[in-house]
């Protein structure tokens, strides 16, 4: 009508939409993560939101237990251990993009594949579990990513190296000299995999 105006609110449900970098695609912010109230790319009234989210993690942790698998010849052997970088940079890309249950599910099958090929042994299931639970764990509760880093290294170094010792003696019938003799391997393979994870996902949030 003649002398009416109109008012244009902002859209605060979609308004960082195509803002927050690759890693937005899976960090949606928590207001977006609702029910919307109409149907939008990233939301729809019948919980295709979910679905969709769903379906991009489900994606996201294949390529990513992919990566694990093709990069496994390239572990260095100590003693009856493989030090594997790259599964400790992807056990923190699973803690930030997809939380802990899917970051220790991912770490069981690039083990269990690692085995099945040649290309693992029975230590990479502690030398990679403990700190996905740990480091996603510390993620999900924090949103810290030094502190997910740190957790990570612990949970690898001390913890799965402490656990992989009772592996070694009575599953592999190995004799190894002490209980923490995996304690020094499997940290130099978390400190070089969460210093790789820590540069990508620092470049990957710009």
């Amino acid at each position: 009508r003649v002398g009416s105006t109109l008012t244009l609110k902002p859209d605060l449900d979609n308004a960082n939409v195509g803002k927050r970098g690759i890693l937005g695609v899976f960090l949606l912010p928590a207001h977006a993560k609702g029910c919307c109230k109409r149907s939008t790319p990233f939301c729809a009234p019948d919980g295709g939101f979910m679905k969709r989210q769903n379906l991009r993690k489900l994606v996201l942790a294949g390529l990513l237990i992919a990566v694990g698998v093709a990069c496994s010849p390239f572990s260095i052997p100590v003693g009856a251990s493989k030090c594997f970088p790259i599964q400790h940079m992807v056990n923190v890309l699973a803690a930030v993009m997809l939380g802990p249950w899917y970051g220790v599910g991912m770490a069981f099958l690039t083990s269990l594949l690692r085995v099945l090929l040649g290309t693992g042994s029975l230590l990479a299931f502690p030398g990679s579990m403990c700190g996905a639970l740990l480091c996603g764990v510390a993620f999900w509760k924090s949103k810290n990513l030094p502190l997910t880093l740190i957790a990570e290294v612990f949970g690898t170094g001390i913890i799965g190296g402490f656990a992989a010792y009772p592996i070694a003696k009575y599953l592999m019938g190995l004799t190894p000299a002490a209980y923490t003799v995996y304690i020094v391997p499997f940290l130099i393979s978390t400190v070089a995999g969460s210093i790789l994870a820590g540069i990508l996902v620092a470049a990957l949030r710009k």
